[in-house]
């Protein structure tokens, strides 16, 4: 047997996770129950073999988590409306033109808006409150290197920010659920919420521990920008977003396929980061995350495997 990797994510009252081509969503609804729904994505790199070279993969992954964590979280937050609204005459309109895909053109064109709101506060608002030290420092390897402290310095207010609030509390801890069944099974135990309960809320290959290696790659590549038009400085910076998405995916699929010295050196960071982004679920919470597991993968036999030393890399 192969050894194999499942990825996760929280959504609302409940956790996603992800193997192969499935994801199973499972979801704690109001009357306590646990729903599970299990979909297939059909990724474009089994159509396409070149997005899956170093660094395009990571371009793919990160386009499609996007499209999928939407979905999940759309899906997860239906269960808590308190009426469901009568779409809107555009809607129905929407719909109709595009032969009942007007959903999907939502989320897509939700998605597309979500990838811009971010490129334009994480990318270029650094950039342009630290343009004028231009005047003032020679050297660009220290300017960038500001802006990079200041990207950084966003992000990390940005997550202070949202977890002021409790809906975002309840999520955090659904997150830390996710990543502690992943390191339960990724530990050769039995799923069950005892089991999970005492391993880490922190993993490697974290979304959390994704961003930041994005903001501080960002530093390194900005530093090849050696334009004087302000214009080609945030155009420059926006096309460099794809690349360094792509370098920070084989850091983080790196670094959680092999363990090594300079390696854990080098996830510090983000393990910290995660450490904001988690909060200790309860055992209810490690049931939901146990059912997603469950959803898209046989998990037994593989700890058996697992315990007897059978996998393969």
């Amino acid at each position: 047997m192969k050894k194999t990797y499942v990825g996760g994510q929280a959504v609302i009252e409940g956790v996603m996770m992800r193997h192969d081509d499935e994801y199973a969503i499972a979801v704690r609804k109001p009357d306590h129950e646990i729903e599970v729904k299990v979909d297939k994505y059909e990724s474009f790199a089994d159509k396409h073999s070149w997005a899956k070279w170093p660094i395009l993969r990571g371009i793919v992954n990160f386009a499609e988590s996007m499209v999928v964590g939407m979905k999940t979280l759309t899906y997860s937050a239906s269960f808590f409306e308190e009426e469901e609204e009568e779409p809107s005459g555009f809607f129905k309109w929407v719909d109709d033109k595009t032969g009942g895909k007007g959903e999907d053109l939502v989320m897509g064109l939700t998605v597309c808006f979500s990838v811009v709101l971010a490129i334009g506060i994480f990318m270029i608002l650094p950039y342009l409150l630290t343009g004028f030290l231009t005047k003032y420092i020679q050297s660009n390897f220290v300017v960038t290197l500001l802006e990079g402290i200041v990207r950084i310095l966003i992000f990390l207010l940005y997550i202070v920010l949202i977890s002021q609030m409790k809906d975002i509390q309840r999520v955090f801890m659904y997150h830390g659920a996710e990543h502690k069944t992943i390191n339960c099974l990724e530990h050769g135990e039995d799923l069950t919420p005892e089991n999970a309960r005492k391993y880490s809320r922190l993993h490697k290959r974290c979304g959390t521990s994704f961003l930041l290696i994005v903001m501080i790659v960002s530093i390194l590549f900005f530093m090849l920008i050696q334009v004087d038009s302000v214009v080609w400085k945030v155009v420059l910076r926006i096309l460099f977003v794809p690349l360094i998405a792509g370098v920070a995916y084989e850091f983080i699929r790196l670094a959680g396929r092999r363990e090594s010295c300079v390696i854990s050196f080098l996830s510090k960071p983000g393990m910290m980061l995660q450490k904001m982004t988690t909060k200790e679920p309860d055992d209810e919470m490690l049931e939901v995350a146990i059912k997603a597991v469950e959803g898209v993968f046989d998990w037994k036999p593989y700890v058996e495997a697992l315990r007897e030393g059978k996998l393969e890399d």
